[in-house]
């Protein structure tokens, strides 16, 4: 699995033209599932991502994780995290097939609604209009092949 997560004051998706999610503070994930990925690697994603400290303490140091400063999550699916850009057509073999994709996609929403987090999303599959106010900017990649 692959996750483009940023630090965010605000953010929000839309779908033909009416928001069908949106948080203040916390992170907007951008999730993409490839063909080997499983229900233990969503786990251990999702975990990984609940625990990151990259919001700001008192000192203004990059000390605290998202629960300890009441942030909530925005999470969209991305297949185009998996695209192959060997050519100026990009490819997107390399994405899970949507049966597993939209499975370990609801199942890393659960895993952080399970650890008390409100989360709020796109709709699988769908055109979407993804707004954020950056907060910082601070932008992460995780890939669970190098977990």
């Amino acid at each position: 699995m692959k996750a483009v997560v940023t630090r965010v004051k605000s953010a929000s998706v839309r779908i033909e033209g009416k928001v069908n999610g949106a948080i203040e503070q916390g992170f907007l994930v951008l999730l993409g599932v490839g063909p080997e990925d499983t229900p233990e690697i969503c786990a251990r994603l999702a975990e990984k991502i609940a625990n990151v400290r990259v919001f700001s303490d008192e000192a203004g140091k990059m000390n605290l994780s998202i629960q300890q400063v009441g942030g909530a999550f925005l999470v969209v699916s991305q297949f185009t995290l998996y695209a192959d850009l060997k050519k100026r057509r990009p490819g997107f073999s390399h994405a899970a097939k949507p049966e597993l994709a939209q499975v370990l996609y609801e199942q890393f929403m659960q895993e952080l609604r399970d650890r008390g987090f409100a989360v709020e999303q796109g709709e699988f599959g769908a055109d979407m209009q993804v707004e954020s106010v950056n907060d910082g900017p601070v932008t992460l990649l995780f890939d669970t092949e190098d977990m």
